[in-house]
């Protein structure tokens, strides 16, 4: 966390009554510590009807085709298999079809509420999933439905109303099919292959390029030829990785990834679209974090985007929403002292003279300890812009002097913050309109050098949000690696719930 340290924000949560002692413990992923278990409010247990439906033929149905296509959502076929409540609901004995009846209801709304917002109950949260579904009790909406003949609407109103979602729903049923077929083989380890070699691999790499690019020739000379090199660079976009057309580590691992992983990376981030709220501010700030890039959304169209750099694994950039109410000019430094006891203080004892040569100042706590501050300058670590907003994990967007990484194609380096390509341009444009903040005013004073805070005209909504894999407007579904491990435990977490969802 670049702006509050774990232990700050821990005795906040404590404070707030919002932290247990077992919270506290820290569990790990293959890749990173899993964060803090975060207080969500109690889930929507839902073990049968609060009263008694009576369902017309139609609406039985109706509800029995939503069930049985469970699995275009992600969710476990057998797990909302209505067979047996058929069964029982074309039984001759009333009371076997009154069973038959509320056990087709006790599916349908597990499967609302599976739909709808989720399946994760209150212990399957960490701490930096902040985003979190409102909670949903289908019985209203249900019998309203119910009562106004309208289960069709009901159900079609239930899924993330998001393209997003949507186009991840059919990459999934392409995945699955993929699977079905076999999925694809691995491309033999070994040096790297470039543009114009030849060589036996070149075959493997071939075939595999054609199980999910239909525009590749599966049989082909065991060159390296510009037909190939194309074919690498559209799948190396799609990965996120610098397209220069050549078979390096970093490809061949992407290449390698098993079907059954992006199968499970789909239905993670499905799940996360769902909680999401149901409508999105038309006027918004998102920020991919695992794709480590920014877009701005007015009247719901990107107007402007830039690469980022988010969290490095074990400082990770949580998922959140919030609403950015202010710009800090010339920003100082105030340095977590867990950066300043494991960074700062070791360069000082190493090299004296580091610090006031990197213009930091000790400033007394008042407690008779002190804290680290950076003074607005060119050495800065904020740069020349804040975008602050209120989280419980201190983090925020901003400027920074260090420029270089914005030039490569993985950017997980921060403490946690949001580091932005054109912080200026994202300041004028939340700023417009505000007569006190013309871009002139901007500019004069970001060279004056003096800290000032301007308050928005409007606070501007902001998501933090973890994609991993997401649909282009070419019906290409791409990917990014998992640097948290939140898909694998996202997906563990979902297979204890619901078995067989995958």
């Amino acid at each position: 966390m670049c702006g509050e340290t774990l232990l700050i924000v821990s005795h906040f949560l404590r404070l707030s009554g919002l932290l247990t002692a077992a919270a506290l413990a820290l569990a790990s992923t293959a890749k990173a510590q899993v964060p803090l278990v975060a207080p969500v409010p109690p889930p929507v247990v839902i073990a049968a009807p609060p009263a008694e439906v009576a369902l017309r033929p139609d609406q039985v149905e109706r509800l029995a085709r939503a069930l049985t296509q469970a699995d275009s959502h992600g969710l476990s076929a057998a797990a909302f298999a209505p067979e047996a409540a058929l069964a029982l609901i074309g039984a001759r004995d009333p009371e076997q079809r009154r069973a038959g009846q509320a056990r087709l209801v006790v599916l349908t709304l597990r499967y609302a509420k599976a739909v709808h917002a989720g399946r994760l109950n209150t212990p399957d949260f960490i701490l930096d999933w902040g985003l979190r579904p409102a909670a949903y009790d289908p019985w209203t909406d249900f019998t309203t439905a119910v009562a106004q003949d309208r289960i069709g609407p009901w159900l079609d109103g239930l899924p993330p109303p998001y393209a997003g979602y949507q186009t991840l729903q059919r990459g999934l049923a392409t995945y699955r099919a993929l699977a079905a077929r076999g999925g694809w083989r691995p491309v033999t380890g070994g040096p790297p292959l470039k543009p114009g070699m030849a060589d036996p691999r070149v075959g493997e790499l071939r075939r595999r390029l054609a199980v999910e690019d239909a525009a590749v020739a599966v049989e082909g000379p065991n060159l390296y030829d510009p037909a190939l090199v194309e074919a690498v660079m559209r799948a190396q976009k799609r990965f996120g990785l610098d397209p220069d057309g050549g078979l390096g580590p970093q490809t061949l691992a992407a290449l390698n990834v098993p079907v059954q992983r992006r199968i499970d990376q789909i239905l993670a981030n499905m799940e996360r679209w769902r909680w999401l709220p149901p409508v999105l501010p038309a006027d918004r700030l998102q920020v991919n974090i695992a794709a480590a890039v920014m877009t701005v959304f007015q009247a719901d169209r990107p107007t402007l985007s830039m690469r980022a750099v988010t969290g490095r694994p074990g400082d990770e950039t949580p998922m959140l929403a919030s609403k950015i109410h202010s710009i800090v000019l010339n920003p100082p430094w105030n340095v977590p002292a867990s950066i300043a006891a494991k960074e700062l203080w070791p360069k000082e004892r190493a090299h004296p003279g580091y610090l006031r040569a990197n213009d930091f100042v000790v400033i007394p706590t008042g407690d008779g300890g002190s804290r680290l501050q950076q003074v607005a300058g060119p050495k800065a670590a904020l740069g020349k812009l804040k975008f602050d907003f209120v989280n419980p994990y201190g983090v925020y967007l901003h400027d920074t002097p260090s420029r270089a990484k914005f030039a490569s194609f993985s950017r997980l380096a921060s403490h946690g913050c949001v580091r932005l390509e054109k912080p200026t341009d994202l300041a004028k444009l939340l700023l417009a309109g505000d007569p006190d903040w013309t871009p002139e005013a901007i500019d004069v004073a970001l060279e004056g050098g003096k800290t000032v805070r301007a308050q928005l005209p409007e606070q501007t909504a902001v998501f933090l949000l973890y994609w991993t894999a997401y649909v282009t407007p070419d019906g290409q579904v791409n990917f990014r690696d998992d640097p948290y491990g939140w898909d694998t435990l996202l997906v563990q977490r979902i297979a204890a719930i619901d078995p067989g969802s995958a």
